[in-house]
């Protein structure tokens, strides 16, 4: 099977194990090494920022130490094995990694199994594993752009999976789980290393974006340049380690006004209140520069969720139409209480954002 046309870009494939990944079955006896051709793939996938999980049939323990013994387990940004159907065990993976199940492809040398994942999850894209030698030469298997940050993606979704366990048996609730993590946010300006990052955020991240606008590297880099302009990239980072760049805010200044044009954040991290933490500290940013913070939105079936959140950031509408809202903060209103569970280090601040009108 292959993608349709505008499907979009796989972000992590699912392997099955025995006579998948390896040439035998681990629980009848057997030490299979793997598949020449699924190593390959493994490598070429992995430096194209694509993620590897495993939903397999066996006892836990006993798949792990095979992994283990062949030097696999680093590949895997999840793992999934039991008795269950694989449709859950892949639904589990695409939860716990934060991803859309529509960018979840899946691999099996079983004919049922994959008719089952499909039958249960028609939007996941199933392969047979004779195809796993093939699969870095389909469309769907290829990224538009491979950053410096996409080949290293593996090490921020390993990092996911542990965070997803740990909250797992964490017995006190989300918020004092989200308090223990220790959370840092740097909001800081976009430097030509971060222009293709930033670039690849605008065209992957659709729940948690104000307008839609995508921008290219050289859009972007004339932006990030223009006195009249503000490109922001946000990190986080807590005790299980770095998400990377997960925000992205490019602000027009107008008059005595910060236009908010496109805010984004990366879907992953939308659990951890990151949206929130990064729009008050741009309405402060704004405020501290003697600008009312004004932003525009785009209504869409994917990113309600955004708008709600701007409203409670302190965002009230001002205008605009069904198409596109004209939002504002009051000046003369008190700003809603931060999240206290994410410490925010802000950045250098531009000249023109020192220089602004008061």
């Amino acid at each position: 099977m292959t993608a349709a046309a505008g499907a979009p870009t796989v972000k992590c494939l699912v392997w099955d194990l025995d006579d998948t990944l390896w040439d035998g079955v681990v629980l009848e006896g057997d030490d299979p090494a793997p598949f020449r051709a699924a190593l390959d793939t493994l490598a070429e996938l992995d430096r194209r920022g694509i993620l590897h999980a495993a939903a397999s049939r066996g006892e836990h323990g006993v798949t792990r130490r095979h992994l283990t013994e062949h030097r696999l387990t680093d590949w895997f940004c999840a793992t999934e094995v039991g008795w269950g159907a694989k449709s859950a065990a892949v639904r589990r993976i695409a939860k716990a990694l934060n991803i859309g199940l529509d960018t979840v492809a899946f691999v099996d040398n079983d004919p049922v199994e994959r008719a089952e994942v499909a039958s249960e999850l028609p939007m996941v894209r199933c392969y047979a594993a004779a195809e796993v030698g093939r699969l870095p030469e389909y469309r769907e298997f290829r990224p538009a752009h491979i950053t410096a940050e996409a080949t290293g993606r593996r090490r921020l979704y390993q990092a996911e999976w542990k965070r997803h366990e740990a909250e797992q048996e964490f017995g006190d609730g989300h918020q004092a789980f989200l308090d223990s993590l220790d959370l840092v946010m740097e909001v800081r300006p976009a430097t030509e290393e971060d222009l293709s990052r930033a670039s690849e955020l605008t065209v992957r991240t659709h729940q948690l974006n104000s307008t839609g606008l995508t921008y290219d590297i050289d859009q972007l880099r004339r932006l990030s340049c223009a006195p009249d302009h503000q490109v922001l990239l946000a990190t986080l980072r807590d005790r299980f380690g770095d998400y990377g760049i997960i925000g992205l805010a490019v602000t027009a200044l107008v008059g005595r006004d910060a236009v908010l044009r496109l805010m984004l954040m990366s879907c992953r991290v939308s659990s951890r209140g990151a949206g929130s933490v990064l729009l008050h500290h741009l309405i402060q940013r704004a405020r501290a520069a003697g600008r009312r913070p004004v932003a525009h939105f785009i209504p869409t079936e994917a990113n309600r969720n955004l708008l709600v959140t701007m409203r409670f950031a302190g965002y009230e509408a001002t205008g605009g139409d069904a198409d596109r809202l004209v939002l504002a903060v009051d000046p003369e209103r008190p700003l809603p209480k931060a999240l206290g569970h994410t410490r925010v280090i802000a950045g250098a601040v531009p000249a023109a954002e020192e220089a602004s009108p008061r």
